[in-house]
């Protein structure tokens, strides 16, 4: 399978710019509210995994056409999204994005982040999306792609990022060392339509925030 998105119970801020990054052939997941998400794009999804307890619509008509439907209870130990998150990465896709993570309540978006540092997810090209915003983890090398003056921020994921060197950025960092109770790597800007950066060690989160006229 080339690619899953999982469509979380969060904000999208500009449908347009969600409704960009989807293809054809998609395989959909939506994790229990997120169906609404996923809905309001004009998606019906592939599986819908959750205790079911954000729905607020009838599943009968998305049964019919197909959907598949996991049922958890609402005493578990994993967000809805971990759950569907846990269930794409046994599918082997090349790539998993998660739609409509970020935004709402400050507790979910930074969980949601943080589950993409898991280790047992390295192999996957998994990233948070909602058009405007994609944020990923460089484990050793990473790009981004987009357009010139967007914003890229680099930020230490709990320990110090040893060895930051970019290529494609504003301001450029060569063999840095990037702290997590400093702000050193926020708000670098883009040079033209792609960028690299290479770590020696550590985990670094890339925000990579796109400009109206990118989408």
């Amino acid at each position: 399978m080339h690619r899953i998105l999982i469509f979380a119970n969060g904000q999208l801020p500009d449908l347009d710019a969600a409704r960009a990054l989807l293809h054809a052939d998609d395989f959909i997941i939506a994790a229990d509210g997120g169906t609404h998400n996923a809905l309001t794009l004009g998606l019906t999804p592939n599986l819908i995994v959750g205790d079911l307890d954000s729905l607020t619509l009838d599943l009968r008509p998305l049964t019919d056409q197909g959907t598949k439907v996991i049922q958890f209870p609402r005493d578990k130990n994993e967000t809805d999204l971990e759950l569907a998150l846990q269930h794409a990465a046994e599918m082997q896709p090349e790539q998993v994005i998660i739609v409509g993570a970020l935004g709402g309540r400050l507790d979910q978006t930074l969980g949601n982040i943080a589950l993409l540092s898991d280790a047992r997810l390295l192999n996957l090209d998994l990233r948070l999306d909602d058009g405007v915003e994609e944020l990923y983890f460089c484990r050793s090398q990473a790009e981004v792609h987009g357009r010139s003056g967007e914003l890229v921020s680099l930020i230490p994921w709990g320990v110090p990022v040893e060895g930051v060197r970019t290529d494609g950025l504003r301001w450029p960092l060569s063999d840095e060392t990037l702290y997590p109770d400093k702000t050193r790597g926020i708000s670098n800007e883009l040079l033209g339509e792609r960028a690299t950066v290479r770590i020696r060690s550590g985990l670094l989160l890339v925000v990579h925030r796109r400009t109206s006229q990118e989408r």
